[in-house]
């Protein structure tokens, strides 16, 4: 086994066969762990993640978002059953050790490569442990270390007025300032509310920001979010809601499906977040309260949460 960094990686295998990672970040939920890697193809990166759903045990879920490929795994280790086409490359173990999770992939011929030598050159990867060079018709692996992270979804709603502003895009670009601050911005999804709400400014939406970061940088993230927002809202009715881990309550997506078909009340949501733990908090007022929970029911499913379901009571 040999242990490289990123640089020693890239002058050890300065090939033409080698495309690197963008990235790779591994978050932590107890025996939990959810591996976002940013593949080198934008579309081909389906084979990889239908090879490593069908090879892979530890692996419950996986899919692909453009060039970005999301793995749910558990803790543990199962041996793969490697064949050539069929279950060429997968996830053979994934352990935890302090700050750092170790996530050992083999992978047959070109599958063996991105194992090891292209996630190796990936931003956010401590290092590897190499165990076996592929590429041809050998096998490689490799185990990834990377540093343990925690995911954070900030739901956000009622940022904007009848006369200007829109909340979408108010949360992008706190986003994208938050990135450029240091912290990892995974992903912005839209939630579809219920269209006839009295309240609403116009198409009703709330949003979700999902980030990436360290347990010890978790109450900074949110502070700053508080501060941008109360720097940018339009509304004195905006408010957010914090869902730390990797799992989203069956009451929670329960209450974003009737915020889709029906009008909440605060009250309602202020139990519903006090009962599951979530914190839920005004920035400028509470009404914005309702929508910023629901966002968070439904961050993982953009297809769920786009949808409406009262057209055909629409007046």
């Amino acid at each position: 086994m040999e242990i490289l960094k990123p640089n020693d990686l890239k002058k050890k295998f300065d090939k033409s066969w080698v495309a690197a990672y963008d990235k790779v970040l591994t978050l932590v939920d107890k025996d939990n762990v959810e591996i976002i890697e940013y593949h080198p193809c934008m579309s081909g990166s389906e084979w990889l993640v239908n090879q490593y759903r069908n090879s892979s045990e530890l692996i419950t879920d996986a899919f692909r978002d453009g060039n970005k490929h999301v793995y749910k795994a558990t803790v543990g280790k199962k041996p793969l059953n490697l064949k050539a086409s069929y279950n060429a490359a997968g996830i053979e173990e994934v352990a935890i050790h302090n700050n750092e999770v170790k996530v050992t992939h083999s992978g047959l011929a070109g599958a063996g490569v991105g194992a090891g030598m292209c996630r190796g050159l990936g931003k956010g990867v401590n290092y590897i442990e190499l165990h076996d060079v592929g590429g041809g018709s050998k096998i490689g692996k490799a185990t990834v270390v990377t540093p343990k992270l925690q995911k954070v979804v900030i739901g956000i709603d009622d940022t904007d007025t009848k006369d200007e502003g829109a909340t979408w895009t108010t949360a992008h670009n706190i986003g994208l300032e938050l990135k450029n601050e240091g912290f990892e911005y995974i992903d912005h999804i839209i939630v579809q509310l219920y269209p006839n709400n009295p309240y609403k400014t116009q198409n009703c939406v709330s949003i979700g920001l999902t980030f990436a970061v360290p347990e010890d940088k978790k109450d900074k993230l949110i502070e700053r979010i508080i501060e941008l927002l109360k720097r940018d809202t339009l509304s004195d009715k905006t408010s957010i809601a914090i869902l730390e881990g990797l799992n989203i309550p069956d009451e929670l997506r329960k209450y974003s499906i009737k915020a889709k078909t029906g009008m909440v009340s605060v009250d309602e949501a202020e139990d519903l977040a006090k009962k599951l733990n979530i914190d839920l908090i005004e920035v400028t007022g509470s009404q914005g309260k309702i929508g910023a929970l629901a966002a968070l029911g439904l961050y993982d499913n953009p297809k769920e949460a786009v949808k409406i379901y009262s057209r055909n009571n629409d007046k």
